[in-house]
């Protein structure tokens, strides 16, 4: 690769090369397991979803990934949560957190005027040690870690922000996300083509909608295929392809419980509220590979500790099935061994040493105390410090 091909370049930015990849139409027969193609975005049912899943897991995700990558980078899960109650439960959690920040500060925001939305940064941290028990009926669902599994391998680290769009919330701009999305032009044309396409490889965006979403309401305008385009992270700012954007991004209505996952690199933007009563609810979560660093940082101890005895209790009196169990594991502790200190935290059985998923999975096969937890945990992570 010479020099003129290794780096991108603004000046080449072409709404015509764009447009050649957005003209693609979703083939509903390729993908077996999904119900329905609306507005070339891939809608799946949930009950098919698992069904499958406990079928064939492998199989799963490997058409989710199909969707992210070759496809056109988007899908919906309808009826994610059937019981919406434990939704709702989680909504009554981030809208006493919120209301208690609002009341202190003005939070700023990504893509839209700080202050206009109800913005909940770190709601992952702070609901779980808010309330734990209604943390983990809500991250008890295995379809969040089958959909970033399917994208980011085992390991993946969980963050979420929640988003409240009142009555009259302008869109946010067209963009795209985390990392290179993050990153002004200059920036991100110092980073050689490869790094373009690894980091959409790095996180998965998702959402699960906390209120009912007509397109009044102004749900999350898409634009299919767009995480194709090569210099797409140096053309979301472009004026004639916002132009473009704004002309043929699609909305989905979604129902309280649905879920929605994308490629960070789609091209996508919150859309305008212009009901007079929906107050739209979302809980977006920013998925990351555990070979990347997430966008927030994260106590998990502090997580972990405020978890284990609900989780523990729960899975001993059989309200969770070990696979709810895991899942709530996934979302909290970290299941990668790195960084680490290798003199203090040794790969004595193997190439690298217990992660803290793994350690947190044991603790409650062996039903360890929750003292013994926290101090174990402690251990752990001053052996893993500098």
């Amino acid at each position: 690769m010479n020099e003129k091909t290794c780096f991108l370049s603004t000046q080449d930015v072409s709404v015509k090369d764009l447009d050649a990849l957005i003209k693609r139409r979703t083939d509903v027969s390729e993908y077996s397991l999904s119900s329905a193609v609306v507005h070339n975005v891939l809608v799946y049912d949930a009950s098919r979803v698992i069904t499958a899943a406990q079928k064939n897991r492998q199989a799963v995700m490997a058409e989710f990934h199909k969707v992210l990558s070759d496809g056109p980078g988007v899908f919906v899960i309808k009826k994610a949560y059937r019981d919406l109650s434990i939704v709702d439960d989680q909504t009554v959690v981030f809208n006493a957190l919120l209301k208690e920040e609002s009341a202190n500060r003005k939070v700023a925001d990504h893509f839209a005027e700080a202050g206009a939305n109800g913005r909940l940064w770190n709601a992952l941290q702070k609901s779980a040690l808010r309330d734990p028990a209604v943390f983990v009926k809500y991250n008890a669902n295995p379809l969040l870690g089958l959909a970033s599994e399917s994208w980011l391998g085992t390991g993946w680290q969980l963050t979420s922000q929640v988003n409240i769009v009142p009555p009259g919330g302008k869109a946010q701009k067209p963009h795209r996300d985390y990392h290179l999305g993050f990153q002004t032009n200059d920036v991100a044309e110092g980073f050689p083509r490869s790094t373009h396409t690894l980091s959409s490889l790095l996180t998965l965006q998702g959402m699960i909608a906390h209120s009912d979403m007509p397109v009044e309401s102004g749900p999350t305008l898409l634009l299919p295929y767009s995480h194709q385009y090569e210099l797409g992270y140096l053309a979301w700012r472009d004026p004639d392809i916002i132009a473009y954007f704004d002309e043929h991004a699609v909305q989905l209505a979604l129902e309280k419980g649905d879920m929605v996952f994308f490629n960070p690199a789609l091209f996508h933007a919150a859309g305008t509220n212009t009901t007079q009563d929906v107050y739209r609810a979302a809980n977006l979560v920013q998925v990351s590979s555990a070979f990347g660093k997430t966008m927030e940082s994260i106590d998990r101890e502090a997580m972990m500790n405020a978890v284990y005895p609900i989780l523990l209790q729960m899975r001993n009196s059989e309200q969770l099935t070990e696979q709810e169990g895991e899942a709530v594991i996934q979302a909290v502790a970290d299941g990668y061994s790195f960084p680490t200190n290798l003199d203090r935290d040794p790969p004595l059985d193997g190439l690298a040493p217990e992660t803290e998923q793994a350690f947190m999975s044991r603790a409650i096969k062996e039903c360890m105390d929750s003292a013994c937890f926290a101090e174990t945990l402690r251990e752990i992570k001053a052996r893993r410090s500098a």
